[in-house]
């Protein structure tokens, strides 16, 4: 059982940040343990800032921790701490270094199954993974189940139309 556990919330994906809550509550030790929520407000780039009034980010904050104290109060932790954190900066950096600041010996982080993207430009839980001080799971979201088929054998097309169609219907990056 784990003491001290800090939890990385989107507010934006509750189900992701629900299924990361639920599991670090199932790890916490009943008696002694303290759940950190966190969340991070991304830093407005540079280009938008002209675009923004200079309270954007504050109010943006503001906003998210009385969502995330909301939250707070929804974790059945007995005998247990449930706090909330929230922050401005970036989000893997933040979240690193409120785990230090807790002494934690776990992180439990939501992710979404990787995509292309996710490969090329990184994600926030494999970045919190590869630098953390501490142990971290990964709590992925449930795959949607593929469609079965009635038979094991191969889709026959009448035209070469119809498979185009068929593979554009199927591809999911268009």
């Amino acid at each position: 059982m784990f003491k001290s556990i800090v939890v990385p919330v989107d507010i934006a994906d509750l189900n992701l940040a629900r299924l990361a809550i639920d599991s670090a509550v199932k790890l916490a030790d009943p008696q002694a343990a303290t759940l950190t929520l966190v969340h991070v407000v991304p830093i407005m780039p540079l280009m938008m800032l002209d675009t923004v009034p200079v309270s954007f980010e504050g109010e943006v904050a503001e906003k998210a921790k009385t969502s995330l104290a909301d939250i707070a109060r929804s974790v059945l932790l007995p005998g247990g701490q449930v706090q909330s954190v929230v922050r401005i900066g970036g989000i893997y950096h933040e979240v690193l270094s409120i785990a230090e600041e807790q002494r934690a010996d776990l992180v439990v982080v939501g992710s979404h199954q990787p995509s292309v993207a996710t490969y090329l430009l990184g994600s926030n839980a494999s970045a919190i993974v590869r630098h953390a001080g501490c142990s971290v799971l990964v709590i992925r979201e449930e795959k949607p189940q593929a469609e079965e088929t009635s038979s094991d054998t191969p889709t026959h097309f009448h035209s070469v139309d119809e498979a185009k169609r068929a593979a554009w219907d199927a591809d999911k990056l268009h």
